[in-house]
């Protein structure tokens, strides 16, 4: 949307996905986030190779999840950003922006020490932006029950505080201002943007201020395009846990069994680990999917709840259910459910027939598709990539 208004873009990009961004048209700067590696990598094979030794832990409750996998993640995150920051200062001084708009949870000092104009994206579910009156991010808690907040807030302090103090020294070490209490990335003064639609937003006690705008939704028109199968009465369901969730190789067998036994059609985003196993006479998938492009031809979606997919299916209008595995697709999944846009079920605890009735009521009851599709018709007449555009000329125009 920048480019086509006329502005030059760069994107830095980790080196794994050199030549990615400028396939596309853009200029990239390259980056590392740990020490080069003696092979050849794959991209983003550094977080595939993290996910993967830490999947035992996904069969944990998020409570146990905060030391195993909450923690370990929170660390390496920092230690990239320690690693990555006097490059990112030697980038910054070479381009010289008018702003930068950096996507991440955890802050990059060298950006608020250049002082330039930043934008802060916050693309992972809003409590990532934390309120008193509502519950803890990660948790996957109820709005409703605050009986295991309080719990959860001490076990996360407990497991991130002297870490966050760390980070926060360094921060200050290499230019930028102090980190808020158990925080690991800084609000901008600019401005922030969140990514989450009004229908399952959340109130709140402590509003954000001026400096905040919530787009919504920010739904890609550059995939591929996808010729939908033809129609025969049975209702198409869309697969996806994710390029990380669908390397779970005995969870997408397990799903693959049971819904094979379903009178419905799947359309399978089958994922890195795709060789490993078969899809079923019902099913039709690949390893990568044009999913902004194949999403307006399917009655519902089976998808892990991250950010982005629940996003689109919001701005698509279709119903979810929901299998949540880590970080924020907890809390997503929660809030699809307890706002009625679909169901959360158990991905490591499904009972026999469970995931099947799960989605039989999602396909069944007629408030659900509606609700959806009533989102979805407000949110494209909004489109929030054209107010990000706005917002962010707003920014470098100062």
């Amino acid at each position: 949307m920048l480019r086509r208004r006329g502005h030059r873009v760069v994107f830095v990009v980790e080196e794994s996905f050199a030549g990615t961004l400028e396939a596309k048209g853009f200029e990239e700067r390259l980056m590392r986030l740990a020490p080069p590696p003696e092979e050849p990598e794959e991209p983003g094979q550094f977080w595939k190779d993290f996910i993967r030794d830490t999947a035992p832990v996904f069969r944990k409750s998020t409570f146990e999840q905060l030391g195993e996998f909450i923690a370990p993640t929170w660390q390496a995150l920092v230690d990239g950003a320690r690693y990555v920051d006097e490059r990112l200062a030697e980038i910054l001084a070479e381009v010289e922006p008018d702003v930068v708009v950096e996507d991440n949870v955890v802050g990059f000092p060298a950006i608020l020490a250049s002082g330039r104009p930043w934008v802060r994206i916050v693309s992972c579910n809003p409590l990532e932006v934390k309120d008193p009156e509502l519950p803890p991010p990660f948790s996957g808690l109820p709005l409703d029950d605050h009986s295991g907040w309080a719990a959860f807030r001490a076990e996360y302090a407990r497991q991130t505080g002297e870490l966050q103090e760390s980070f926060s020294a360094f921060c200050v070490e290499r230019g930028a201002s102090p980190l808020p209490e158990l925080e690991l990335i800084h609000e901008s003064p600019w401005l922030n943007l969140t990514l989450y639609p009004a229908e399952l937003d959340y109130a709140r006690s402590r509003l954000l201020g001026p400096r905040w705008r919530n787009l919504e939704t920010s739904v890609r028109a550059t995939d591929a395009s996808w010729s939908p199968l033809e129609p025969d009465g049975r209702a198409l369901v869309y697969l996806s846990l994710g390029s990380l969730g669908s390397a779970d190789v005995d969870l997408m067998k397990r799903l693959v069994g049971e819904l094979a036994q379903t009178p419905h059609r799947y359309v399978v985003s089958t994922g890195p680990r795709h060789a490993d196993y078969e899809l079923a006479e019902n099913m039709t998938g690949q390893e990568f999917l044009p999913q902004t492009s194949l999403l307006p031809h399917v009655d519902a979606v089976i998808t892990h709840g991250g950010n982005n997919t629940t996003t689109e299916c919001m701005w698509f209008g279709k119903p979810m259910l929901v299998l949540p595995i880590f970080w924020d697709q907890h809390d997503n999944a929660q809030r699809v459910h307890e706002t009625g846009y679909g169901v959360r079920l158990p991905t490591y605890d499904l009972a026999d027939g469970e995931l099947a009735a799960g989605l039989e009521r999602l396909l069944a009851d007629e408030a659900i598709p509606a609700r959806c599709a009533a989102a979805g018709e407000r949110l494209r007449k909004r489109p929030g990539t054209i107010l990000a555009a706005d917002l962010i000329e707003q920014v470098a125009a100062g």
